[in-house]
């Protein structure tokens, strides 16, 4: 699971942990839900189809300052889909975690 990922590098706190199972953190009012491989959000659905990190889904983290935040990042080896873009919004990057889910890390403008 991408527990320290999200606690220790993105600033969510612990909530419930269950095992490698399962496990919440959270930020403000957002509950993140990490399921692991012992999970059963990890089992097979009816057709055989096997449930995968990735795509272009993705959670949006808005952040106070962006570029110290990917800097720091960058520094623990996390990986990156893309560089930062400006748009008329702000600015973001994609980001991806231990576990292949992508995080969008967003600053308004």
């Amino acid at each position: 699971m991408s527990i320290e990922f999200y606690t220790k590098q993105l600033g969510f706190e612990m909530g419930d942990q269950w095992g490698s199972a399962f496990a919440t953190v959270k930020r403000g009012d957002l509950t993140l839900w990490l399921a692991g491989p012992e999970s059963s959000a990890a089992r097979p659905m009816p057709d055989g189809c096997q449930p995968q990190p990735g795509g272009w889904n993705r959670l949006v983290i808005e952040v106070e300052d962006l570029a110290e935040l990917v800097a720091k990042l960058k520094t623990f080896g996390v990986g990156f889909r893309n560089e930062i873009i400006k748009g008329p919004g702000g600015q973001q990057i994609l980001v991806e975690d231990p576990s292949g889910n992508v995080v969008e890390l967003f600053q308004s403008r």
